[in-house]
């Protein structure tokens, strides 16, 4: 039987595919194939991601993983992920080392040196000849500097953690992003250890006495420092281009900064930078509404068309940064896996999108958005460069 192929094909980089509306519409959760040619299920609905999310019968880990389905060759999601039989352990273990480190305060408390990193950025470019890449100016260095600072990774290493990060993400080769995640993790285990003589106020020095022989530790930081940066880039990308798409709503900014922090929810639900999907592997059989998920299914949770559900966001394509918050989008998860640094990635956001326009009131882009250079065959994809004038 033909099955529909994910991810789906899009024009416009800001648009999530209405493929996705349709087979919702039509199948509620659906059998489709990746394009490495495995059937998974599709998840594309608001409840059903969230519900999944939540299950406790899927995982991150497959009981066979030999015979997983892959939705590409991302060593990072690509496919399972951990052992099975510890996976739980080894996620509450984690979770409860990592946690306090992105708190909600002691992220709060970040805010003022966030703010003030972005004003010195803002003012850098603002003394350039414009046009200027947006990305390589701002986008691509606050949350570099904010997460070195806060994980205690020297900012002047950027270039070259940089470039192993975009091996990690590389879509096509899994190799190449197995042994790139090796690399992260040495080059971790090697900062966590020199902590040891030289420990500051930062998560790799809380890390010292936890280091482990089979290097899972210094594997899961390497994972928050590529996390940590690389989705909060394009965040920052999407949602200036996402402002600048829709004029109407970057004047009710403009008029009023205070709505920074709805625009940023606004920004996180509707930006779409990666449409490869979030796969989970059954460890029993699920039954779940009028289908049965076998165990060793792969289900595809697919928080972009999910956060563009119409059942739940009335005229779900158009960016309204004055929407009611009543139900929180699905851009950090939901459940157990909630992304730790989400309010880090907020506080970051909100710093950009309160100040931006008000230093650089007339910033456009240079170029059509349809010849923004693209980050091709990595898995958080976004852009390359983000040309700017003002």
């Amino acid at each position: 039987m033909s099955r529909p192929v994910i991810p789906f094909e899009r024009g416009n980089p800001l648009e999530v595919p209405t493929a996705y509306r349709d087979l919702r519409a039509k199948e509620g959760i659906a059998r489709v194939r990746t394009r490495m040619g495995d059937e998974v299920w599709l998840v594309s609905g608001y409840e059903d991601a969230r519900a999944l999310f939540n299950d406790s019968r899927l995982g991150r880990s497959h009981p066979e993983p030999d015979k997983a389905a892959r939705v590409s060759a991302s060593a990072l999601l690509g496919g399972p992920q951990g052992e099975a039989a510890t996976e739980k352990a080894e996620h509450d273990r984690m979770r409860k080392l990592f946690t306090p480190s992105f708190s909600a305060r002691r992220m709060k408390a970040l805010g003022d040196d966030v703010g003030a990193l972005v004003d010195e950025l803002l003012e850098r470019l603002a003394g350039l000849s414009p046009p200027a890449d947006l990305h390589a100016e701002l986008s691509f260095p606050l949350p570099v500097l904010v997460i070195c600072r806060l994980l205690g990774v020297p900012y002047e290493d950027r270039e070259y953690f940089s470039g192993v990060s975009a091996r990690m993400g590389d879509l096509l080769d899994e190799e190449k992003g197995l042994a790139a995640r090796e690399e992260m993790g040495a080059y971790m285990a090697g900062l966590i250890e020199r902590k040891r003589h030289e420990p500051g106020e930062d998560v790799l020095s809380d890390l010292v006495d936890e280091l482990d022989d089979d290097g899972t530790i210094s594997q899961l930081a390497g994972g928050l420092l590529f996390a940590g940066h690389e989705t909060t880039v394009n965040r920052i990308d999407y949602g200036v281009l996402l402002l600048l798409a829709n004029p109407e709503q970057l004047d009710l900014l403009k008029a009023d900064p205070g709505l920074a922090k709805n625009a940023v929810e606004e920004i996180l639900r509707t930006a779409a930078p990666s449409l490869h999907g979030l796969p989970r592997y059954a460890h029993e059989d699920i039954e779940y509404g009028d289908i049965t998920i076998r165990r060793g299914d792969a289900v595809v949770i697919t928080t972009p068309a999910a956060n563009r559900d119409e059942r739940i966001y009335p005229d779900p394509d158009v960016f309204d940064i004055r929407r009611p918050q009543t139900n929180p989008h699905l851009g950090f998860g939901y459940g157990p896996r909630f992304c730790v640094g989400a309010s880090l990635a907020r506080v970051e956001l909100e710093a950009v999108f309160s100040r931006l326009f008000r230093r650089l009131p007339d910033l456009r882009l240079a170029v059509p958005t349809e010849e923004l250079p693209r980050s091709e065959g990595r898995i958080t994809e976004g852009f390359a460069q983000l040309p700017v004038t003002w």
